[in-house]
């Protein structure tokens, strides 16, 4: 577990958010920029108050990851932050620095960041992030995942997907798995519960990759209402150990400390419902366990 303090047990992480973002910034969310240091913490001091221990930031390469305050974050409010590298969708970027990223390597950038450290920060990365498209992957989808396949077999670190509005599982597992050759249990698939196809679930957990429910309490998305239901099928046919839970908060307004559900209300909103529907063992494994096993890395 590569941590912006350096490598940990899996067992260290304790009570885990798997997917949330502290930094973030994009064209695409002009306005609610994630880049107050100030608000960073405040709203991981909530956390932690809440029960929090650990959590892995997916923002990737280009989109304000805030490296340089992950680890000192970590020091002040004793938890355990896992950075990322990797790439979004074409829309969170400039064209030139798309136009960069293709003449200069992305396979390389990936590994310098994991193996080496994310610019002159110390810090590294602990996992490669990269998105598809709402039903399908477009050709950046595929030249980043072929990017990130490259360098997991270089450094052995598991890739995070995010899904658009929860859709395409079975085109990046094709791709990255069945064409790739990256096995499936170094996969995290995010936002399933956006798209809440059982059939569609059950054929992920099957293949073996991880499946990440994140983003509770939006009302735009079938998230809360709808995700007790599919943990339930999930655990009853035995996925229950390739689960995982995240908050994924995007917005200033989303944060708790600006009025928003934020961080905390991954464990006092989300967990008791999720402990009504399969019980209170099973959701701590995902919260524990699962995200330990998951974000593991036997270094290459």
């Amino acid at each position: 577990m590569r941590t912006v303090l350096g490598d940990a047990e899996p067992s260290e992480l304790g009570i885990c958010d798997a997917h949330d973002h502290l930094f973030l910034s994009s064209p695409q969310l002009a306005g609610q920029e994630l880049d107050s240091v100030k608000s960073a913490a405040r709203e991981l001091a909530a956390f932690r108050t809440a029960g929090g221990e650990s959590l892995i930031q997916w923002t990737p390469h280009g989109m304000g990851r805030g490296v340089g305050y992950l680890a000192e974050l970590s020091r002040a409010s004793g938890v355990r932050i896992v950075a990322a590298t990797g790439l979004h969708q074409a829309v969170h970027y400039t064209p030139e620095l798309l136009d960069r990223l293709r003449t200069g390597g992305l396979a390389e950038l990936f590994v310098r960041e994991l193996a080496e450290g994310i610019a002159d920060t110390g810090v590294r990365a602990g996992l490669i992030k990269v998105a598809g498209g709402f039903h399908g992957l477009d050709a950046h989808a595929r030249w980043t995942m072929r990017a990130a396949a490259e360098a997991h077999h270089a450094t052995g670190a598991p890739i995070a997907v995010h899904l658009e509005l929860g859709t395409g599982a079975l085109d990046v597992l094709d791709l990255l798995c069945g064409e790739l050759d990256v096995p499936p249990d170094r996969l995290i698939l995010g936002h399933l519960n956006r798209s809440p196809d059982l059939t569609i679930h059950h054929q992920v957990a099957e293949a073996g990759a991880y499946l990440a429910f994140d983003g509770p309490s939006r009302a735009h998305h079938a998230t809360d209402w709808r995700m007790p239901e599919a943990v339930r099928s999930l655990a009853e046919a035995g996925f229950a150990g390739q689960l995982l839970l995240g908050g994924d908060t995007t917005t200033s307004g989303a944060r708790a400390v600006n009025g928003g559900p934020g961080l905390p209300y991954l464990l006092r909103g989300l967990r008791p419902r999720l402990e009504l529907a399969v019980g209170k063992d099973v959701v701590e494994r995902m919260f524990t366990e699962n995200p330990g096993r998951a974000f593991a890395v036997e270094w290459a």
